[in-house]
């Protein structure tokens, strides 16, 4: 194995996916978070923020170092702690049993947009709900995440497919919203 491969495994620091614009369905319908530029409030993240498992605020798995918005996803590096807790995820982490994410956020803004509407800036269909100003509160290693496109060391090109999950989505909008 490389020395430098060797390295990132052993450190606790991971860089991980933790928001996408892709649809999730709600209780309301599907929802996108915007990543625009100006549309994700990092500051929180970027100045206190922690890792959890599963939302869980009992469950504190380290703290987020640096966040930021590229390619319209949310990223983070982020550090594991070393007591028990933590390490029984970090190890989970590590084998790949545990990949995906996820992130708790508030919702300042919403455009929503009808059926067969196109969004104001044209890049979403509708109906959905997208969340124009939102901020992120904490970002969760997630055993069952909402967006099974982020995730930890998840690039743009290490996406899942979708194509199966976006004809799903669509079959959704067809029998629940027309």
């Amino acid at each position: 194995m490389e020395p430098s491969r060797t390295a990132e495994e052993n450190s606790r620091r991971r860089i991980l996916s933790f928001s996408s614009e892709t649809p999730y369905r709600r209780y309301f319908g599907m929802e996108i978070l915007d990543h625009a530029n100006g549309a994700v409030d990092l500051g929180r993240l970027n100045e206190s923020g922690v890792l959890l498992f599963n939302h869980d605020v009992n469950q504190v798995l380290g703290k987020v170092l640096r966040a930021w918005v590229e390619n319209s996803k949310g990223y983070a590096e982020v550090e594991f702690d070393t007591d028990a807790d933590a390490e029984k995820i970090f190890g989970k982490v590590q084998s790949g049993t545990l990949k995906t994410t996820s992130v708790r956020y508030q919702v300042d803004a919403w455009e929503e947009v009808k059926a067969g509407a196109v969004s104001a800036d044209g890049r979403f269909q509708g109906p959905c709900m997208i969340a124009r100003k939102w901020g992120a509160l904490e970002i969760s290693i997630a055993s069952v995440p909402a967006d099974a496109t982020v995730g930890v060391g998840r690039s743009e090109s290490e996406s899942p497919d979708l194509s199966l999950y976006e004809r799903q989505v669509q079959v959704n909008i067809n029998r629940f919203w027309r």
